[in-house]
C-alpha cells in the first residue's frame, strides 16, 4: 500500500508494524522525506489536475523530480504524464517525457481506458492502471495476469477494490482515502493488512 501524500506518525507506525507493506506515494507538490524505511514512488499529478479541471503543472512535476534526485533516495519508479482517460493522449506524452528529464529513474507508463497490451512502449517499465474507475476495476485482472510484477494499480480507496488488487497480484496500490479522516477506510486497511500478513 503507497498511501498518497500522508506522513503522519499514524503512517508510520503501521509501517513499522508491517515492515516493507507500507510505502509512500508522492505527487508535485506533497513531497516529505523521504525516508529509508519506507518505499516510495512519484506521482505526477495528472488525477488532481483532471478532477478539479485545471491544466497539468509540468514545473511542479519537474520539481517533484529534482527534489527525488536530490534526496539520496532514488523512487521504485517515476510515473511519466499521461491524460487521465485518454488512450492516445497518454501515448503522445510519453514519447514526449519518457526522458525524466534525464533523472534516471524507473518510468511508470499509465495505463488508461481503451489500451491494449500492445500498447505498453516497452518491457522494463512500471504499469501504472490508471484510468477512468469503471475501465480500471474490469481491467485489474487481466492486466496484473498479462504483467505479473509490473502492475501497480491506482485509486485504490475501498476494501473491495483492495482485495481486488491482491487476489489479482498487483505489486503494488495507492489510496489517499485511507487517511483522511477516522472510520471505516483506516480500520479496513489494518484489517487487510492482517489478514494477508501470512
Amino acid at each position: 500500500m503507497m498511501v498518497s501524500n500522508q506522513t503522519g506518525i499514524e503512517v508510520g507506525l503501521l509501517a513499522a508494524q508491517n515492515p516493507g507493506r507500507i510505502g509512500h506515494l508522492y505527487s508535485p507538490g506533497a513531497q516529505r522525506g523521504p525516508w529509508r524505511e519506507l518505499p516510495y514512488a512519484l506521482d505526477n499529478g495528472a488525477w488532481p489536475a483532471h478532477k478539479n479541471a485545471r491544466a497539468w503543472d509540468v514545473a511542479a512535476w519537474r520539481a517533484l523530480l529534482r527534489w527525488a534526485s536530490m534526496s539520496g533516495i532514488a523512487p521504485l519508479w517515476a510515473l511519466v504524464p499521461d491524460v487521465v482517460g485518454d488512450r492516445d493522449g497518454t501515448l503522445a506524452l510519453w514519447r514526449e517525457h519518457k526522458g525524466l528529464d534525464g533523472h534516471g529513474f524507473r518510468r511508470a507508463f499509465a495505463v488508461q481506458d481503451g489500451m491494449r497490451f500492445a500498447d505498453v512502449p516497452d518491457d522494463e517499465c512500471a504499469l501504472f492502471l490508471g484510468g477512468s474507475t469503471e475501465w480500471k476495476e474490469r481491467a485489474i485482472p487481466e492486466w496484473c495476469s498479462a504483467f505479473p510484477g509490473r502492475v501497480h494499480v491506482g485509486r485504490v480507496n475501498t476494501w473491495a477494490r483492495l482485495l481486488a488488487c491482491y487476489e489479482a497480484g498487483a505489486t503494488s496500490v495507492d489510496g489517499t482515502g485511507w487517511f483522511h479522516k477516522q472510520g471505516q477506510q483506516r480500520n479496513d486497511l489494518r484489517k487487510f493488512l492482517r489478514e494477508t500478513s501470512q
